[in-house]
């Protein structure tokens, strides 16, 4: 990648992610059409998610047994809240919160155990829409593709004034031309021709009639690129649906209808593996999280089915492998969690507390020494009979004064004052 993509999505937080998976993806396709002499933007996709789940992983594992250990630790936390039930003032409740973490730690367990996966997952999700709605702004060999053919077009003669005009005619939507340079003439034609539809193609080989073969050949490149059995992956299935019924191609519209469907159906089998945490009947935070989660698990499902409709292909190939990726995951961890040894787990997790416990010792200890060092040149409190005895010997120093000294005199003014205020 020798230059910027001016097109790549700007966001501070989304755009550095969107641009590392750019990288991820372009090693990929390079490594395919290197070793296998493939080219294809969907095995890129399903690769890329298998190695990010392989590599969060020992994460899924963790949040797999906090969910273990949450059903094991349950009746305890209900128990207490039973116990605090009808205690509403401020000292009963911090008891509660203090039992009920020293229950959290006995455990092992983490009250952000089962967000953090969620936390990695969600930005990686928005990054990847912006990777796959306009791949050769992130992924430099399939950027290529187009450049000899953008080449060709920038040396026709007002070349500006007939891509404007095909962009009209051509029905891509949400894509803006701009020639303020060369390097973002560049970009934007190509954002233009990656967003082409089917017939696009050929009415660009109207609008360009002596650049037909380079157009052609192209084409096919790109078709073969963005090919996942049958589906170009650029578009989305509602696009895919309405260009396969203006053609009577009903497998495309079958073949379209399919994807957000199996999104929808791997997100529902995917949630019927998933362990539940037994929340009880004690009321209170677990009942409220327990009702979010059914909320999430029912409107997960319906929310890929929806979404998967009007995003890229691409998108919803990501979606579906993460959600067969997870079973699989999750067939292997039900496995092991059903022989785990939790009385291991909780005897080790009661010897890092203790070792916790015994380190903030030390370091609480070591705060009050400091402390007394640091306050040693502080004066100790004086009794009454030290203050009594200090007060006559500075009388007895004041009448053995000597005769004419400053002391003699302070002595009669004092004595002057003491016999007019009586």
């Amino acid at each position: 990648m020798t230059e910027i993509i001016l097109t790549q999505y700007p966001g501070r937080f989304i755009g550095p992610v969107a641009k590392l998976i750019g990288y991820i993806m372009n090693a990929l396709y390079t490594f395919l059409d290197s070793a296998f002499g493939v080219q294809n933007i969907a095995l890129c996709i399903i690769l890329f998610t298998v190695i990010i789940y392989i590599l969060m992983f020992p994460l899924t594992y963790k949040q797999q047994k906090f969910s273990r250990l949450s059903q094991e630790m349950s009746p305890e936390i209900n128990a207490i809240r039973e116990k605090y039930k009808n205690k509403k003032d401020q000292v009963s409740i911090q008891k509660m919160n203090e039992e009920t973490q020293m229950v959290y730690e006995k455990y092992g367990v983490s009250t952000m155990g089962s967000c953090v996966q969620l936390l990695i997952n969600f930005p990686i999700l928005l990054a990847m829409y912006q990777v796959i709605r306009n791949i050769p702004a992130y992924v430099s060999s399939v950027k290529d593709i187009y450049t000899p053919l953008v080449e060709k077009i920038m040396g026709v003669s007002g070349y500006q004034d007939t891509m404007t005009e095909f962009l009209k005619e051509s029905g891509v939507g949400l894509v803006k031309l701009n020639f303020e340079s060369g390097t973002t003439t560049v970009n934007s034609i190509i954002d233009v021709l990656y967003a082409l539809p089917g017939q696009g193609w050929e009415l660009l080989k109207d609008s360009f009639a002596g650049l037909t073969d380079i157009i052609s050949s192209t084409e096919a490149s790109v078709i073969h690129m963005n090919n996942f059995f049958g589906i170009n992956i650029a578009n989305s299935p509602m696009n895919l649906i309405k260009s396969g019924w203006g053609d009577k191609n009903f497998l495309l519209i079958f073949a379209a209808l399919l994807i957000p469907l199996i999104s929808y159906g791997s997100q529902v089998l995917n949630i019927k593996l998933m362990p539940n945490a037994s929340t009880g009947a004690a009321g209170g935070d677990n009942d409220a999280m327990a009702r979010q989660m059914k909320t999430m698990n029912t409107v997960m499902p319906l929310f890929s089915l929806f979404m998967v409709f009007s995003v890229p292909v691409g998108l919803g190939i990501y979606w579906i492998s993460g959600s067969v990726i997870r079973c699989i995951q999750q067939l292997v961890l039900n496995r092991y969690m059903k022989n785990l040894d939790l009385e291991v787990i909780i005897e080790k997790n009661k010897e890092k507390v203790k070792k916790k416990k015994e380190k903030q010792g030390i370091y609480e200890s070591q705060i009050a020494n400091a402390a007394r060092m640091n306050t040693r040149k502080i004066s100790e409190p004086v009794s009454t009979a030290e203050k009594e005895s200090k007060i006559r010997e500075r009388e007895e120093y004041s009448r053995s004064a000597r005769k004419g000294s400053l002391l003699e005199k302070a002595n009669m003014v004092k004595e002057f004052n003491e016999r007019n205020n009586k």
